[in-house]
């Protein structure tokens, strides 16, 4: 094999296939990196070719969001996982969410073609087997990177004997009705939403899975745009919700709601335009729906989340379980206690009902309910799940982690505090948590840190931040 031109490149011999690194795009819980630069279609159709090889699938579900090099990576995973004899049902353009009811519905594993929130250069692959359980690199996506590795320098497989078929297949209907099916909204007063979908997915989705309820809707940049004109598909930036804000306020809504790229993601605001945290989200959630399972039940949380989360699970008579962030972990904690909700801080809510998997809209469906089934106002209404001063994610840049990690435990490990490794480091003092963690893809370190005050708050995120930035 002639030598890499980049040291992050390699050069498959047949057919001359120039392909990134496997390693710079096969992250832990999916496939993300730049088109063409890092990947491309060829490179999708060894993918394709590789997930039914490791996955043993007779039959397949694909489907894409509105990126410009979303269509044609997901035709060429399709044509990949065919030439395997895998029948490929594509469902086109959909929300992640979308996919999983999909794979959950048909019992078909899944591939969905998004990369989120990421700028418009960027496409992914988020992997799922028959009923939406996840693929991570523990569940098989180290496999099957490692077959398109082999492929990539040696050349493509052997055909199967028989080719499978790829056929079209609407969902969004029953997608929607699927949703609406697990919370009553029939009697709830009638309400003002903003919906801001970033010009994401939601755009899509939106518009059928609120047919019908008593909403009026206003919505913000519904226009299907993968390049992302008016701002980025990351409601959990602030700068990145000042529109709904000011909308929210100048309509006089009720709430307003924003969604990420791939709409999976679901971002609330109250009607003073002021962003509500995904942790009192998840609380109101789970409180509803130990409520529908009888106040009986377990509710999976990750250690990022707000005290109030595991308080309003017992109060409400259920088992809070915590665990590491990350859908792959979640997921996994619900399938191995029955759990009937997950939530995250990062504003990803997971359901039983809906296969384990996470889904913004029916998080929305449950604020909607809750709000619509009383006189309040939302700040009103999710004041008792938020009662602690958060910091929010603060990201710093930093070539050691490792090191900078190790000085802030040094500085902080008294007998008076506890600490754990479960995700990064977690100190524990009963005034205050902070938990500092590397990102998996960047030289970032992650900090978020919760206390009973304002003023401890700060106090303990300004220590760690001179550490960490030193």
């Amino acid at each position: 094999m002639a030598p890499a031109t980049q040291t992050t490149r390699t050069t498959r011999t047949t057919g001359g296939l120039t392909v990134a690194d496997l390693s710079q795009i096969v992250k832990a819980y999916d496939v993300r990196g730049v088109v063409p630069d890092q990947w491309d279609e060829p490179l999708a159709e060894l993918f394709g070719a590789a997930f039914v090889q490791v996955t043993g699938a007779s039959g397949i579900v694909v489907g894409h969001d509105m990126r410009p090099s979303s269509p044609g990576l997901s035709r060429a995973f399709g044509k990949g996982a065919a030439a395997q004899g895998a029948d490929v049902t594509e469902i086109g353009l959909c929300s992640t969410d979308q996919l999983y009811y999909a794979s959950g519905a048909l019992d078909l594993p899944g591939a969905m073609f998004t990369a989120s929130h990421n700028p418009a250069q960027y496409n992914g692959i988020k992997l799922c087997r028959a009923g939406a359980a996840p693929v991570g690199q523990d569940t098989g996506l180290d496999d099957i990177r490692a077959l398109v590795e082999e492929w990539a320098e040696s050349g493509a497989p052997a055909p199967a004997p028989t080719t499978g078929t790829l056929t079209h297949r609407e969902t969004l209907g029953d997608y929607a009705a699927h949703l609406r099916s697990l919370v009553d909204l029939a009697s709830i007063r009638p309400l003002k939403v903003v919906v801001d979908a970033g010009n994401g997915m939601g755009g899509h989705t939106v518009p059928s899975v609120f047919e019908g309820l008593p909403l009026t809707l206003v919505p913000m940049y519904f226009e299907l745009d993968g390049t992302f004109p008016n701002h980025e598909a990351n409601p959990l930036d602030p700068a990145n919700i000042v529109d709904l804000q000011q909308r929210v306020r100048e309509e006089g809504a009720d709430l307003g709601l924003a969604l990420d790229g791939d709409a999976d993601r679901c971002f609330v605001v109250d009607e003073r335009g002021e962003g509500v945290s995904p942790s009192a989200i998840a609380a109101l959630v789970a409180a509803r729906e130990l409520a529908r399972n009888g106040g009986k039940g377990t509710v999976i949380h990750n250690l990022i989340t707000s005290w109030s989360v595991a308080e309003v699970v017992k109060e409400n008579g259920g088992t809070p379980v915590r665990t590491r962030v990350g859908h792959s972990f979640i997921k996994g904690e619900m399938a191995r206690t029955g759990a009937i909700f997950g939530g995250e801080h990062s504003a990803h809510y997971y359901f039983r009902d809906f296969w384990n998997a996470d889904t913004g809209l029916l998080a929305a469906l449950h604020v909607l309910a809750a709000l619509g089934g009383q006189e309040k106002p939302l700040s009103r209404l999710v004041a008792q799940y938020d009662r602690y001063a958060a910091s929010g994610e603060i990201n710093s840049t930093v070539t050691d982690q490792p090191a900078r990690t190790a000085d802030v435990r040094a500085a902080f490990e008294t007998p008076d505090v506890t600490v754990d490794t479960m995700d990064g480091l977690t100190v524990t003092a009963g005034e205050w948590w902070f938990n500092l963690r590397p990102s998996n893809t960047e030289p970032l370190l992650r900090l978020n840190v919760e206390a009973r005050d304002e003023t401890t708050m700060a106090k303990i995120r300004d220590e760690v931040l001179a550490l960490v930035r030193a």
